[in-house]
């Protein structure tokens, strides 16, 4: 597959008064809480397409474009293949979500960072609780986060879902006036703008992207981004910086 390199708009600077009303914050899981450049979910990724061409009796380059048709279409591969196949949420999971995390560096600095934050933190992906404890205990920052809501507690439907959103709010309490979240898909900050939260987009580093899932980066650029960043660290540590 060939892809372009292409640039990532930028936004101003954030500054510790554009968070200094903010007593929860919420982040997305992967390509996030780690960066892109890790591949650890090309893993994921690649057993998503396994199993899509088990499942189909499929080449894997088939069962591939099966695979993003769904993600796009649907928001997760796994929604898709339950409405179009029927299949069992939970053994396709397990199976997608075996994988070795050993890839991922420990990353005690962001564990600081994350620590230092004022109020309440939470974890809310779209995958499932499972893999979202091995990532952020391999990270060595599970212990800063109040919880984990993921795909199963949001009743299978995934981000960029309203509801699933709204679940995910009422079942902590969450005023979002006062809340932050981080993402690395533009589309799911749109709801959460609307909701009043602050928002923030985490990019691949340099403000760099291949345009493989070019779909992933549409609406980057819009009035529902309050702040791109491609270092989530040195972001918490700017934002905190007066305090």
């Amino acid at each position: 597959m060939t892809s372009t390199d292409t640039s990532i708009g930028r936004t101003r600077d954030a500054e510790p008064a554009d968070f200094s009303h903010v007593d929860t914050w919420v982040f997305d899981l992967d390509n996030t809480l780690y960066p892109r450049r890790t591949d650890l979910f090309s893993q994921i990724d690649e057993r998503m397409t396994d199993y899509v061409a088990e499942l189909l009796s499929v080449p894997r380059d088939e069962a591939k474009g099966v695979q993003k048709d769904f993600y796009r279409q649907y928001g997760t591969t796994l929604r898709g293949l339950m409405e179009v196949h029927g299949i069992d949420p939970d053994a396709f999971l397990a199976y997608v979500h075996n994988i070795d995390y050993s890839w991922l560096a420990p990353n005690p600095e962001l564990g600081a960072e994350i620590a230092a934050l004022p109020g309440r933190k939470f974890i809310f992906t779209n995958g499932d609780r499972g893999h979202a404890e091995r990532t952020a205990r391999q990270l060595g920052i599970f212990e800063h986060f109040e919880d984990v809501f993921d795909i199963v507690a949001a009743g299978l439907i995934p981000k960029p879902a309203a509801e699933t959103y709204d679940k995910f709010m009422g079942l902590h309490r969450i005023d979002t006036a006062r809340a932050a979240m981080f993402e690395d898909l533009a589309r799911n900050l749109e709801v959460p703008k609307r909701l009043g939260m602050r928002t923030v987009l985490i990019v691949p580093e340099n403000f760099e992207t291949t345009l493989g899932d070019a779909w992933e980066h549409e609406g980057r650029e819009g009035a529902h981004i309050d702040f791109v960043t491609d270092d989530l660290t040195a972001f918490l540590r700017r934002i905190r910086a007066a305090a």
